[in-house]
């Protein structure tokens, strides 16, 4: 039997939606704070000619590399399912290096940030690697495989929802004030906005608040959790066959947003206290959400889609109407120094977007009948 799939096929892969947002982080990353470009009397590329660095860490060295590694997989994944061959992986790791040294050539114009050949070199070969890997992978069979089980498992329309989910435990990796409260963001944005208006006709036009924003009360605090850990659960339902699979879905979701808020607090505070999060309240709210995801498992993948809106609709509601604590803040500042600068940026931002663009996505799906009833 052919193992290749046809050209439709290869545009429903989820690798290069992935892709595009894991390209989309590596420049944040990369270009982060945005701030004081300037022109520093400097060839762009010099860089490239440069001595080696006389000092550099593992860290940095490990970073580097393992940064452009799924990159680099994702783009030769994309290639290989589009029927490009060994062509299209060379294409993959090359367009992740010309990615790797606009990068490095941008910054030359960032004070706070330092062009390095080195850095353009490990970026390149982490690249080169996960091209590699996807290219072995795909003559062990691997990739049709895993084709096969997407048939199985999911709808033919599923990219988006499975992108989504790949990187909802990605979000999840900035500290939140919330144990799953991704989307917190009016407050923040009413203060951007006024920082950008201010000494501006237009500051008079900004929208102000009657009262001031309130913090949650345990009650709305708990449903914020059961719905935070619902809504990917859900997410999946609209794209999962059976029930069955709809109920080891679940399971496997709740288990990695556990271990990536896990991972959030041991990065956040040392991994001494990775567990500390998981209060009693919020065991209340993951044990609640399980079982919803459980009477779940019978309604139909619209039905899902429709659920999964209103409770984002509630949950960014009741999260937009408080507060980011002062403590809260505080904590925030072991991310904003050291080595987790250029995370920092990349992971605040997708746990900021990640709930509004599945609003969207699920909104999309209620209203294409035709698509979900396959």
């Amino acid at each position: 039997m052919e193992d290749r799939r046809p050209p439709q096929r290869a545009r429903s892969s989820s690798a290069w939606p992935l892709a595009l947002a894991y390209a989309a982080l590596i420049v944040y990353a990369s270009l982060y704070p945005f701030s004081d470009w300037r022109d520093q009397g400097i060839a762009p590329w010099a860089f490239l000619s440069a001595p080696l660095p006389r000092w550099w860490t593992w860290f940095d060295l490990i970073s580097n590399v393992l940064g452009y590694a799924p990159l680099g997989f994702l783009l030769g994944l994309a290639a290989l399912r589009s029927g490009r061959g060994v062509r299209g992986v060379l294409l993959a790791a090359l367009a992740c290096g010309v990615l790797s040294l606009c990068m490095e050539t941008l910054q030359s114009y960032l004070p706070m940030r330092v062009p390095s050949n080195v850095d353009l070199a490990l970026n390149s070969a982490g690249a080169v690697a996960g091209a590699f890997l996807a290219w072995v992978l795909e003559p062990l069979g691997a990739i049709a495989r895993w084709d096969r089980l997407r048939g199985r498992w999911f709808v033919p329309d599923a990219r988006g929802a499975l992108a989504l989910l790949a990187l909802w435990p990605v979000a999840l990796l900035f500290p939140m004030a919330v144990p799953f409260g991704l989307g917190q963001v009016a407050e923040r944005l009413e203060e951007s906005l006024a920082v950008l208006l201010d000494d501006t006709p237009f500051l008079q036009w900004l929208p102000l608040r009657d009262v001031e924003l309130q913090p949650l009360l345990p009650g709305a605090e708990l449903l914020c959790v059961v719905l935070g850990a619902l809504v990917p659960c859900l997410l999946a339902y609209s794209i999962v066959r059976t029930r069955r699979q709809r109920a080891v879905s679940a399971l496997a979701i709740l288990a990695l947003g556990v271990a990536a808020t896990s991972l959030s607090s041991a990065l956040t505070y040392a991994p001494a206290h990775a567990w500390v999060w998981l209060s009693f309240p919020v065991q209340i709210g993951l044990a609640a959400a399980l079982v919803l995801a459980a009477l779940a498992l019978p309604l139909p993948r619209r039905g899902c889609a429709a659920l999964a809106l209103l409770a984002l609709a509630v949950h960014l509601n009741l999260l937009n109407e408080a507060p980011t604590s002062a403590y809260f803040a505080q904590t925030l500042q072991t991310w904003e120094q050291g080595r987790f600068i250029r995370f920092h940026g990349v992971v605040q931002w997708l746990g900021w977007i990640w709930p509004y663009v599945v609003l969207v996505y699920v909104l999309v799906r209620v209203s294409r009948r035709e698509r979900l009833l396959e």
